[in-house]
């Protein structure tokens, strides 16, 4: 097997290859896209970081590549879709920089609250000048989560060693489950007007982009503290900014920026931030485990066939494969709408399979499901062979249905997200072999393909609703490529889908929430 290393790895991962029969291994660092399409063909496994781009015309020359592996957890620098139709398996390691990463913030906090870079600055300069470095204690001050993962979690247990009261938001936690972790669970406003310090461990998705802005930080107390060691762009670096030179936040610690790296930042002028390169994994332990990690989950995957830690291939036997793998898309992509198109914090999902596919096994159908609801919020982490593992520790139960009434239908996937608001429903099937279709949201009939960016919003049966719809997206210059609508009864509520070429900004949404006909708007990206 011939192993191809594209990004600065760990001696250790490199041994560990080298070591294993069999295997040879190339380390060929920085290499750019024409660089890597010509040597590709040769390798049955790749090894990155973050600095080597995959992209589809890279999956286009791979004649012979079998599994991809991540010595970390983000993946924006890989296009999965192309791997997943090449075949080729995409794995990372989530678990390898959650130490790290969790003492990075809590030092992070406790320079913030001592102001040691300022003061270790200004002592190298010749100054003494104690006054000026007057810090706040964490003790009993109230430390917000925005995120509780497997880093936000770890966060949590470090400050209750440090006596902080903690307060978290994750609409995918359930409250009996973070009461267990000794941990208050509001929803978001409730929390921002409670915190002193507010901590973000959450992934940057479209949801979580600028989910800190002017409006939310209004909503603090006057004299809190940021940190984000998660992602940059999740706060609003311009509202950031004007809050800090306002006095309305303190402080702020930021290992991640908006454009990657912020040199030309206003955010530098400021005294009261603390700026770091991105060192949330940059232990010697982390790069040492991470790349230990990933040599062992190739050498598994190839040698012996054993899949870990994949982001986009569930192991199924060939045979099962041919009966229930187009379904596996659709399953996934059935989580992933669910998850955001539900109202509060999951507390069960029962899933029925009905018609032909009772007939099979559908466990992995069960876990493409959960990782595509769980993937709207730890998109980089949750993969399917833990998905089932992040559910339980969320506290969500999972059950399986299966009846030969289809319902109509040859097959059905009829899942049910129960949450502490209510229960969302869903209904999708396969068309034409393979073609995954949504057939039903609650207890509407109506038909679309789940892609794209889509506009699903409920509304009175009047005259004249969906042209106001229309007009709004026209007025924003969004493109309307289909609609879908079901309805109970003329006159009662129906339900809209709106397939769209482009992606309608939150004001768009705001107005389209004005129109008197019109009940729910959500916006989901698929």
């Amino acid at each position: 097997m011939r192993i191809l290393v594209t990004d600065p790895l760990a001696k250790e991962g490199i041994e560990r290859l080298r070591d294993e029969e069999g295997f040879e291994v190339r380390e060929a660092i920085g290499l750019n896209e024409e660089e890597l399409i010509k040597l590709i063909p040769e390798y049955d496994g790749l090894i990155i970081r973050s600095g080597t781009k995959v992209t589809k015309r890279v999956m286009d020359a791979a004649v012979n590549l079998k599994v991809i592996g991540r010595a970390g957890t983000g993946l924006d620098n890989v296009d999965i879709e192309a791997a997943t139709k090449k075949g080729i398996i995409v794995m990372n390691t989530p678990e390898g920089n959650t130490v790290s990463a969790a003492e990075h913030a809590i030092s992070m906090m406790l320079a913030l609250s001592r102001n040691i870079p300022q003061a270790n600055a200004s002592i190298k300069k010749g100054e003494w000048n104690r006054k000026k470095f007057m810090g706040s204690e964490v003790y009993g001050k109230t430390l917000g989560i925005i995120g509780l993962g497997r880093i936000g979690s770890e966060v949590a247990k470090r400050a209750q060693g440090l006596k902080m009261k903690i307060v978290a938001y994750d609409p995918f936690v359930s409250k009996e489950k973070a009461e267990e972790l000794g941990i208050t669970l509001l929803e978001l406003d409730q929390l921002l007007p409670q915190v002193d310090y507010l901590t973000l461990h959450v992934p940057l998705t479209p949801q979580t982009k600028n989910l800190i802005g002017e409006r939310e930080i209004s909503l603090m107390k006057r004299g809190a503290r940021i940190i984000n060691c998660a992602r940059g762009g999740i706060i609003n670096e311009d509202a950031l900014y004007q809050a800090l030179k306002e006095g309305k936040i303190k402080g702020a610690a930021l290992d991640v920026f908006e454009k990657g790296k912020p040199f030309d930042s206003p955010l530098l002028e400021l005294d009261s931030v603390i700026l770091t390169p991105h060192l949330g994994a940059s232990t010697e332990e982390a790069q040492k485990r991470v790349a230990t990690d990933i040599a062992l989950q190739v050498i598994d995957a190839l040698k012996n066939g054993k899949i870990r830690n994949a982001v986009n291939l569930p192991f199924i036997s060939p045979q099962l494969e041919k009966k229930i793998g187009p379904y596996l898309s659709l399953s996934e992509k059935m989580g992933n709408l669910g998850a955001q198109l539900i109202e509060g914090h999951p507390k069960e999902v029962k899933i029925t399979y009905r018609g032909e596919l009772a007939n099979f096994e559908v466990a992995p159908l069960t876990v493409a499901f959960i990782k595509g609801m769980l993937s709207f919020v730890l998109p980089e982490t949750v993969n399917y062979v833990n998905a089932l593992v992040f559910a339980e520790e969320r506290g969500i139960r999972i059950t399986e249905v299966k009846t030969s009434d289809g319902e109509g239908f040859r097959n059905l996937i009829a899942a049910a997200i129960l949450t502490d608001k209510g229960k969302k429903k869903i209904g999708g099937t396969i068309f034409e072999g393979k073609i995954p279709h949504i057939v039903r949201i609650d207890a509407y009939s109506l038909d679309f393909i789940p892609q794209g960016d889509l506009l699903i919003c409920s509304n009175v049966d009047k005259p004249g609703a969906v042209g106001k719809i229309g007009t709004i997206l026209g007025r924003y210059q969004i493109n309307i490529s289909g609609l879908r609508m079901g309805r109970r009864a003329p006159g009662g509520k129906n339900v809209s889908v709106y397939s769209l070429d482009s992606s309608p900004p939150s004001e768009a949404i705001r107005d389209l929430l004005k129109i008197k006909e019109v009940l729910t708007v959500k916006l989901v990206r698929l």
